[in-house]
Parts: structure tokens; sequence; C-alpha cells
């Protein structure tokens, strides 16, 4: 038995060796920048992929190690150029716009990475010195994993004495605490930041590269170690590097024995292991948001600034709006009468479809998002959460289309004001990690549960025939046929964005902003600001649900794949590049981005790429979305001709319309 237990352990050390060299480049760049990059993983990936071009170009076990040395060098000098051209413009914004930024570069990472390598997983050899095993305490363990855990400690020890013993390190400390400061001093904080930003790349390329040698390499390694590498961050406490340190070597350990007989959970509570991490990350959000270190060794004072919304500076007035959004209506309701003759139904009952359901969904984020100020980074939660009741309601005998999917709702709303009255009493990117905990959670749980259908998901119907498998065929039919099912699901996107907005335009919505503006006036004047978010947190998650029903049940059914964080992703990018807090906005931003990449599909693979580019372009330039750029051309022709007074903001009550 104790053999055993050393070899677990051992193995725990060797996992957690991998997650410390990650999660301390990525609590680094929070502690000192306030910067929560999303795009860590892909530096992780890059590295582990330049190693293997690096090991491709000779033999032996030497090139090995100039791949150790060389791959995360040229990692950091990427993430130099990225951080200069992309991060440093959003300094003094909000932080959480970092977050907006940085999932645009995932997407331009990813397809960078399978245009170069293709898709297919690759592998590069251990050096031969590492190779093998060693005896020890009467089992054999082997030599390479000895190496990761070396390299662990290592670069641990290391990065503790940089930051903490050497001028570079007081420099940064000094810049995080007060950046004016710094600056007055005559020191370039702004290039110790760039350091900071290649340095915490370089730590995530060098884990990518050890971590590749001991198992393979492939596309999707980024986004499966960056939601373990937040879990670390939060836990230890965001940016503390001895809370990263602690936290990965403690996560590895758990994972280890919780997976591991005789030690794991598999012989009393069978499924569970995967979700112990994510319970106790939200736990620890809950009891202590700043990690279990307490404050990090250094705090930035540089961060607040407002989310900014298309709300302002609108140049077309509020009943012009409402023309131009019945026109959109009528056209969308005469579609169908195009199918064979400017179209194929192609483009009605998938692409239009599908458009109109996201267009609810962005929607449903920005009741939270663009109103209330709250950024749900697992708001996939409750669209998930809708898919999955809708489908079970169908599948045991309801035929009804209107109890499923009042049932989805009903359900994530539940849960939204669960969820709400935990997560709302923490703000901020503490409040946004412990969503996306949650949404994790979620996902770790419905591949476990037996009823969900596992990881195969829940598959059998359509709305135009009703169930197609299993004992009841056809005893269930949603609605007669599929362009019914379209202008079903176009009442009940209007329908939701009217009633949405009727909210916004009563005294309910305007707390909302107000609370966005400042919560503290809020509070002060008497509204129980939390109570004012959890409302909002519950009608935002009703409105995801019926999101998630009206897709599973255009789609046929349900997967876990439903959980999965990129979907958060994809449905913030769309409320951002259409424009947040005018509700119309990220609509139109859905539409613009199934569009673009409906276009972008014809033309090119890498159509994910492009997409990542232009969204990292809105955050940069347009941050209040495509809502606000007439008002910007308008700006710049009344620049350049020196005419006309500058355009007034409509009230508040009109612009949200």
């Amino acid at each position: 038995m104790a053999g055993v237990f050393f070899e677990q352990l051992l193995n725990g050390l060797t996992i957690g060796a991998v997650y410390v060299l990650l999660a301390a480049g990525l609590s680094i760049i929070f502690g000192v920048m306030d910067v929560i990059n999303f795009a860590h993983g892909e530096f992780f990936a890059l590295g582990a992929y330049l190693a293997v071009a690096i090991v491709a170009v000779g033999t032996g076990g030497g090139m090995f190690w100039l791949a150790l040395l060389v791959a995360p060098l040229v990692v950091a000098l990427i993430a130099a150029v990225i951080e200069r051209g992309t991060i440093r413009p959003l300094y003094g914004r909000n932080p959480l716009y970092h977050i907006l930024l940085t999932f645009g570069l995932v997407l331009i990472f990813e397809d960078v990475i399978s245009f170069v390598w293709g898709d297919n997983a690759k592998q590069f050899a251990q050096p031969p010195l590492l190779r093998g095993p060693v005896d020890l305490l009467g089992f054999s363990y082997s030599k390479y994993n000895f190496f990761v855990i070396a390299i662990g400690v290592v670069m641990a020890v290391g990065t503790w004495l940089l930051l903490n013993r050497t001028r570079f390190g007081l420099v940064v400390r000094a810049g995080a605490q007060d950046r004016e400061m710094v600056r007055h001093l005559g020191i370039d904080i702004d290039r110790y930041y760039t350091l900071v930003f290649a340095f915490g790349a370089f730590l995530a390329a060098l884990a990518g590269i050890v971590l590749g040698a001991k198992q393979s390499v492939n596309p999707g390694m980024g986004n499966s170690v960056i939601i373990p590498a937040f879990v670390i961050v939060v836990l230890g406490g965001l940016g503390s590097f001895r809370g990263a340190v602690v936290g990965g070597f403690g996560v590895g350990l758990i994972e280890t024995f919780l997976r591991s007989p005789p030690f794991g959970l598999d012989a009393f509570l069978p499924n569970l292991e995967g979700l112990v991490i994510f319970l106790l990350m939200i736990g620890v959000l809950l009891v202590r948001p700043q990690g279990l270190f307490g404050n990090p060794e250094w705090e930035s004072s540089d961060g607040g600034g407002e989310l900014l919304t298309g709300g302002g500076g609108g140049v077309l007035d509020g009943q012009t709006r409402f023309r131009l959004g019945a026109l959109v209506v009528v056209l969308l309701a005469l579609a169908p009468l195009g199918i064979g003759v400017l179209y194929t139904s192609y483009e009605v009952n998938s692409l239009l479809l599908t458009t109109l359901v996201w267009a609810l969904f962005a929607l449903s984020l920005d009741f939270v998002m663009g109103y209330a100020g709250l950024v749900s980074l697992g708001h996939v939660l409750f669209f998930g959460l809708g898919a999955y009741s809708t489908v079970l309601t169908v599948e045991n005998g309801i035929p009804s289309v209107f109890v499923a999917l009042g049932v989805g709702m009903v359900v994530a709303a539940l849960v939204a004001w669960a969820v709400g009255h935990l997560s709302i009493r923490v703000s901020g990117v503490y409040f946004s990690m412990i969503t996306l905990g949650f949404a994790e959670l979620f996902f770790q749980l419905v591949q476990k549960v037996g009823f969900t259908g596992g990881s195969e998901g829940l598959f059998g119907f359509d709305p135009v025939y009703g169930l197609t498998s299993g004992p009841e065929v056809g005893d269930v039919s949603l609605l007669g046929d599929i362009e019914l099912y379209y202008y079903f699901v176009l009442a009940a996107v209007v329908g939701s964005y009217l009633l949405a907005r009727r909210m916004m335009n009563a005294p309910f919505g305007s707390v909302l902003q107000g609370i966005r503006e400042s919560e503290e006036r809020a509070s002060f004047i008497g509204y129980d600001v939390t109570a004012y978010k959890r409302r909002a947190f519950v009608v935002s998650g009703g409105l995801a649900g019926l999101a998630g029903g009206l897709s599973a049940i255009h789609t046929g059914g349900v997967s876990p794949s439903v959980f999965a964080w990129i979907n958060s992703g994809e449905v913030i990018v769309m409320t951002i590049l259409g424009g947040m807090g005018t509700l119309y906005g990220p609509m139109i931003g859905a539409g613009v981005f199934f569009g673009l990449q409906e276009l972008l599909q014809s033309f090119t693979e890498q159509w994910q790429g492009i997409l990542g580019v232009v969204f990292v372009l809105f955050v940069i330039y347009v941050p209040e979305g495509l809502v606000s750029v007439p008002a910007m051309l308008s700006r710049h022709t009344n620049d350049e001709t020196g005419g006309g007074p500058e355009p007034v903001a409509e009230p508040d009550s009109e612009v949200s319309n």
C-alpha cells in the first residue's frame, strides 16, 4: 500500500507541476496587469506545436533540449507583440474587456494552429536521457515524470526570486500598486508590463512542451487546460503567485487521488470525481472570493472603468428605430415565401432559425450584462438547462411544445435564482469566475448522469415528426411543419424582445441602469441592489432557457457540448459586436456573427480566425458595438466639415429600446 501511495503522490505532483507552470503565468499577469487572459491556453498549445516543429528538424535527444529553450522564447516574443498591439490600448478600461479581447485571440490562435499543423494529433519523442524507469521504494517510476516535477519546482523558485529579489520584480510590484507613481519616477512601466505578459506566456509554453512530450499534441489542448488553470488561480487567489504554486500542486494531487484506486471516489461515489474540483472552486469563491491565501502579494489599483454600452450617442430616434425594427420583422416573416425561388430551404430553416435562437440567447445575456453590469461567463448554463429540460419533457410523453418549453424556462429560471442568490454577493471578475464554475459543474454532471444520456446526449425528435426513436415513435407531434416552427420561433423571439423592452422602460429597468452606472449611489438612495440584480438574473436565465429549448427542438436533441464554455464566449462576442445595453444590438450582433460565418465558410476554412480578428478590432476600436457606428460616422463627418453640434444622447428610457 505504501508503494501505491507514493506512486500516486508522484503522479499528482507531475500533473501539479504542469498546472503550476500554467497557473503561475496566468496569476502573475492578472496580479500585475489586471488582465484575465483566456488566450493563455493557446500559448500553452503553441509552445507544444513549436516544439514538434523543432524536434522534427533533426534527430537525437539534443533537439528536445533546443525546443525546450527556443519554443518558449518564440512564444514569449509573440505574446509581447500581442500585448503591445491589442491589450495595451485597453489599459484604463474595465478589466472585463480583457476577458472579451483574449477570447477573440483564442479564436485566432485555434485557427492558426489548425492551419499550420492540421487537426490531427502530433507527437515528439522524449530525449534518451529521460526515457525508462527508475526503481524507487519497491516500484518503478518514469524518469521523465521526475524531470517534469523538477522543472515545475525550479521554475516556481526561480520566478519567486525574480519577483522578490530583483530590481525587475521591485518595479513590477510597484507598478502594480501605483502605475502613475512609477511613471513619475521616469520608469517606462508599460515596457515592464510587456515583459510580464511575455514571461507568463513563456511559462505556459514551457508547460505545453513538457506535457506534450509526455502525452500528445492536439489543437484542443489549450481549451482543455484553461479551465483547470482558472480553477487553480481562483483557489489560490487571483494574482497570488504563492497561491498559484500551492493550488497547482494541490489540484494535481486532488485529481490524481480522487480518480485512482484504491483512494478514488469510484468505490463509493462513482462518476463524481470530476465534480469535486469545481465544487471546491465555487465554495472558495462564495466564502473567500480573494482565494485561500487572502489578498494577493500585490494588488493593482489601475482597474476600474465602466463597461461601455451602445446606448449613448445614437443618431436614430426611437420612432425611426421602431420602423426599422418592424421592417426587419416583416422581412423575416416573408422569408419562407422565397424558398425555392430566391434561395433554398437551408437559408431559412437552418441559418435563419439558428440566428433567431442565438439572437434570443444574446438578448438574455444583455439583460444582465448590458443593464446590470454582470458579465456572466457561464450563461450557457441556462441555455443548456433549457435544452435538456425541454427534451426530457418531450421524451417523457408530454405532447406539447408549449409545455416542454415552459418547463425548460422554469427550470432555467429556478437554477438562475439559486445561482444568483449565491453568486451576486460577489462582483466583477469574481462573479464572472463563479458563473463559469457553475457552468463547468453542470457540464461535468450531465456527462455522468444516466437520465441525461451521458456523453451521447439525448436525440430522437424534430419539429416536424415529433419522436423519431424509442417506443413512442410518432406519438409526440411538436408542430406540423418546419415553416410553422420557423414562425413560432420568430414570434417567441419578437415577444421576448418586447417583454424585455417593456421591463427596461419600466422603473425596474431604470433602477438596473442606475445600478450599472453607480452601485453605491443606487444603494445609498435606498434600493436593494442585490435583490434587483437577482431578479434581472432570473429573467435573463429564463430567456436563455427558452432559447436553449428552441435550439434543442430545432436540432432534434441536445448533448453535453451545449454547456461548453466556448458557447458563453460566442454569445458574449455577439453581444459586444452588436452593442450591449440596447437589447436590439446583441440581436443584430447574432445576425452579423452567423452571416459572417456563413459567408466566410464559403471562402476559407479559417473563418473562425477571421471572426476573431473582427471581434478584437471591435473590442479595441468600437467597444460600443455596431449600433454606435452611425454616431461615430456622424461625429467624424461633423469634425471634417466643421459643422453641426455633437449629437445629443436621448434619455435612457428611449435609448434602451
